[in-house]
């Protein structure tokens, strides 16, 4: 009989922070860049911790983290769009997620509510401000979606803290 590991149990404290953080990895999500306008031109984060919240009223969430120097820009907006990413844009992910002007150089469009917009992505959700939570480290932001908009394509995945590949049959 083969012995299946044991699942490693732990209580969270601040001296297995990285053990906690392997936990949430366990988790494959999307990967997504939000961007706005701030006082100084496009702002842009990448995100893994967006979920869908309600059908009426239309509802999406987000979780920055609150010691991010992007966060008060994203805190302070009416607007932000969400950009789902296809499986071929990982190295915009990765630019985003390391310098928050990342998008700068790129010639982007702007919604109707003039936030900068990437022209391809899988989904697109351009969202007004709903709700804002300070949880924790993170703040939970609530967007009420004005539009949305979907392309066909392959997703990008994260696993792990790295970018995954999902199986599709």
């Amino acid at each position: 009989m083969t012995r299946m590991p044991q699942a490693q149990s732990f209580v969270p404290d601040p001296q297995n922070g990285r053990q906690l953080r392997d936990a949430f990895g366990r988790f494959a999500t999307g990967v997504t860049v939000v961007t706005t306008c701030g006082p100084d031109g496009c702002v842009a984060i990448t995100a893994n911790s967006f979920s869908s919240v309600s059908m009426n009223p239309p509802l999406v969430l987000w979780a920055p983290a609150l010691s991010g120097s992007r966060y008060p820009v994203f805190a302070a907006a009416d607007h932000y769009a969400i950009h789902v990413l296809a499986a071929d844009q990982a190295e915009l992910a990765w630019a985003v997620a390391r310098n928050r002007d990342a998008l700068e150089a790129r010639h982007l469009i702007h919604n109707d509510e003039g936030v900068p917009v990437l022209e391809r992505c899988l989904a697109r959700f351009d969202c007004k401000q709903f709700a804002l939570h300070e949880a924790g480290d993170h703040a939970i932001m609530v967007g009420r979606v004005l539009r949305a908009t979907l392309d066909d394509g392959e997703p990008l995945a994260f696993y792990g803290g790295k970018i995954a590949a999902i199986a599709q049959d």
